[in-house]
């Protein structure tokens, strides 16, 4: 699968897991919801790896600096 396929399918995954953290952790008052909450972290951690390895070249581009003087 192409790099920006993978990133139109894994970014909207991303922001709605984003919601459900803030949502849960703001609101979470029961077991489930703490599980719920605790489960989704660990879904966006990972999702989160994978998106930053996948636009490590623009990371390097614009945040690593390269000595070339």
């Amino acid at each position: 699968m192409k790099r920006t396929t993978l990133l139109k399918i894994l970014n909207p995954i991303l922001a709605i897991l984003l919601v459900s953290q803030m949502a849960t952790g703001l609101f979470g008052r029961s077991h489930a919801l703490e599980e719920f909450h605790e489960a989704c972290g660990i879904a966006f951690a990972v999702l989160a790896t994978l998106h930053l390895i996948l636009n490590w070249a623009w990371v390097k581009v614009n945040f690593l600096p390269t000595n070339k003087a």
